[in-house]
C-alpha cells in the first residue's frame, strides 16, 4: 500500500510548523518502520515517475511506503473560511509554482503542445462538465419521505430463528460465549477476529483460547493497543466482504474508538448504502473491584445512535443465542458482556447453533404486584430482591422483564407488563443521569400513562466514577437502593 500525503502546508488555517515536530511528514514512516519519500508534488513528472517506482518496490517488497507530496493551497480550507490567515508572499511563491501552468509551459517548450490545442482542450473540458452537470440541475427538488429515512437507517435483514433443541447441559456465561463466537467461526469462514492478545494468550478473560490452533492467525488476529484502526480495520474487512469481531479487552477503551463507531460503523449505511457486518464485544460492568477505567457501564453511549443494535445479555442461553444472531445481522452490533456474569452465572445450554431474536425481551418470572425492567446484572438483583421481599410480604409477586435488547428495545413486552400491574421500576446498573432507564421512563410515561398506578421509578448507580474499594463500590452500585424503592412503590 501507498499511504500518500499531500501536504498543503495548513490544517483549517493553522501552519503545519505548528503541528509537528519533525522537518517533514515524511519523517513518520521512520517509527513505523516504513520506507518513506518526500516529492515536489507540483511536479508531474516526478510525482509521476516516483509512484511508479513505489508501487514496484511496494509489489516486489510486500511492504508498504509513505510519500508526502509538497503543495500548496492557494484557496480556503472551504470556501466560507478565505485566505486572509496565509501571508501574501506564500501566495505569490506558490503562484508561481502552478503545476498546470508550468507543465503547460514545458510541453510547449517540447513542441508537445500549443496554445490551439490548449483552447480546444479547455473548451471539450468545459463542454464535458456542463453536459454532465445538466441532468443534475434538472433533478426535481427532494421530498422528505420519512419511511424512506428510516428504512435506511439500518440494512435489510430478516432473522431466521433457529430453535435449539433441549438441553441440560450447564455452562458458565463465559464458556456459551466462547462456544457461541466458535460455533460462528465454523459456520462464516470469512469471519475474522481482532483484538488486544486474543490469539495465543486467549484474551484476558480467556473466551479465545484455544482458537488459534483451530482457526489460524489469519483469521484470529493480536491487534496494537490502538482500538480505532481496529474498528476501521473492521469497518474495511466489511467493505471487502468479511464479517468482523472486535474484543474491546474493556467496554471502557471503546471511547479511543468512538469516532469509528459513532461516525463510520453507525452511519455507513444510512450514508452510502455500505452495511458494516462487524460485532464489538464489551466486557462491561462492576462488581470485580476494577475501578473507574475498567468497571463502567456505558451501553447508553451507543443507544443514542442509530445505525448501531445495543445487545445485552444476562444468562448462559441468552449470551450463546444472541451472539449467534449477531453474527448473523449484517448491521454493526455492541454486545455487552457483564464481567462480574462471566464465571458467577451458570445455566442449560444446548451444544447446537441457535439463535434469538434480537429486539425481544424475556420476561423472567411473572407477577402481579409490579413491573421490574432491568438487563444484565440486573436481572439477577431484581430476582433476589423480588425473593427477599416475598418473605416480608405475604403473596407479593413480580414481573422482571429482561430487556436483552436495548436497542432496539421491546415496547410491546414493556406495555404487556406495565398493563397487567400498573407500577414500574426500571433497574440498571449504569449511572442515573443519561441512562437508558430515563429513555424507558419517558416512553412508559407517554404511551401507558392510563394504565399506571404510581409514577414510574427508576434505581441506577450514582453519578459518580465507580470506586475501586468494594464498600465503596457496593454503596455505588443500583442494587444497595433496589429493596427501598420496591418498599416506597409498594406503598405509593
Amino acid at each position: 500500500m501507498i499511504f500518500l500525503i499531500e501536504n498543503n502546508g495548513y490544517g483549517l488555517s493553522t501552519p503545519t510548523s505548528e503541528q509537528y515536530a519533525c522537518k517533514q511528514l515524511a519523517d513518520r514512516g521512520i517509527g513505523y518502520g516504513m520506507k518513506s519519500v518526500t516529492v515536489d508534488g507540483n511536479n508531474f513528472l516526478e510525482v509521476y515517475h516516483t509512484i511508479k517506482e513505489l508501487r514496484e518496490y511496494c509489489i516486489r517488497e510486500q511492504a508498504p511506503v509513505l510519500l508526502e507530496c509538497m503543495t500548496f493551497r492557494m484557496r480556503g480550507h472551504e470556501e466560507a473560511s478565505g485566505v486572509k490567515y496565509v501571508p501574501k508572499e506564500l501566495i505569490e511563491e506558490w503562484g508561481k509554482k502552478d503545476p498546470l501552468k508550468n507543465y503547460e509551459e514545458y510541453l510547449k517548450k517540447e513542441d508537445l503542445l500549443t496554445e490551439e490545442n490548449i483552447s480546444s482542450m479547455h473548451a471539450l473540458l468545459k463542454k464535458e462538465i456542463e453536459e454532465s452537470l445538466a441532468p443534475v440541475f434538472d433533478e426535481p427538488e427532494i421530498v422528505a419521505d420519512t419511511n424512506e429515512e428510516m428504512n435506511d437507517v439500518y440494512a435489510p435483514f430478516v432473522p431466521q430463528i433457529i430453535s435449539p433443541k433441549k438441553s441440560e447441559r450447564e455452562l458458565r456465561i463465559v464458556d456459551a460465549i466462547s462456544e457461541g463466537l466458535k460455533l460462528a467461526m465454523r459456520k462464516h469462514n470469512n469471519l475474522v477476529l481482532m483484538g488486544q492478545d486474543i490469539a495465543e494468550y486467549g484474551g484476558v478473560f480467556k473466551i479465545t483460547e484455544g482458537f488459534v490452533e483451530e482457526f489460524g492467525r489469519e483469521r484470529v488476529r493480536n491487534t496494537p493497543i490502538c482500538e480505532s484502526a481496529i474498528l476501521g480495520a473492521a469497518l474495511g474487512l466489511s467493505i471487502k466482504g468479511f464479517k468482523a469481531m472486535v474484543e474491546m479487552q474493556f467496554a471502557d477503551f471503546v471511547t479511543v474508538g468512538f469516532n469509528q463507531i459513532i461516525n463510520n460503523l453507525a452511519k455507513s449505511n444510512y450514508r452510502w448504502g455500505q452495511n458494516a457486518d462487524v460485532v464489538v464485544r464489551m466486557p462491561t460492568g462492576a462488581g470485580v473491584g476494577a475501578g473507574p477505567f475498567h468497571s463502567q457501564s456505558n451501553e447508553a453511549w451507543f443507544t443514542h445512535t442509530p445505525g448501531l443494535k445495543v445487545v445485552y445479555p444476562s444468562n448462559p442461553y441468552d449470551a450463546k443465542g444472541l451472539l449467534l444472531s449477531a453474527f448473523e445481522d449484517p448491521n454493526p452490533i455492541m454486545y455487552f458482556e457483564h464481567k462480574a456474569l462471566y464465571r458467577a452465572i451458570s445455566g442449560a445450554v444446548p451444544e447446537e447453533y441457535y439463535t434469538i431474536e434480537i429486539g425481544k425481551a424475556n420476561l423472567v418470572s411473572e407477577g402481579t404486584d409490579m413491573s421490574i425492567i432491568t438487563y444484565g446484572a440486573g436481572v439477577h438483583w431484581a430476582a433476589e430482591a423480588v425473593s427477599s421481599f416475598g418473605l416480608v410480604v405475604p403473596g407479593f409477586s413480580c414481573d422482571i422483564l429482561d430487556l436483552r435488547t436495548l436497542l432496539p428495545f421491546d415496547k410491546e413486552a414493556i406495555e404487556t407488563s406495565v398493563k397487567k400491574t400498573g407500577k414500574v421500576i426500571v433497574l440498571h446498573e449504569d449511572c442515573l443521569t443519561g441512562g437508558i432507564g430515563g429513555e424507558i421512563s419517558a416512553w412508559i410515561s407517554e404511551n401507558c400513562f392510563v394504565d399506571l398506578d404510581a409514577p414510574v421509578m427508576r434505581i441506577a448507580s450514582l453519578d459518580s466514577p465507580i470506586p475501586f474499594s468494594i464498600p465503596l463500590e457496593n454503596n455505588f452500585l443500583a442494587k444497595t437502593r433496589l429493596s427501598e424503592k420496591m418498599k416506597e412503590l409498594m406503598n405509593y
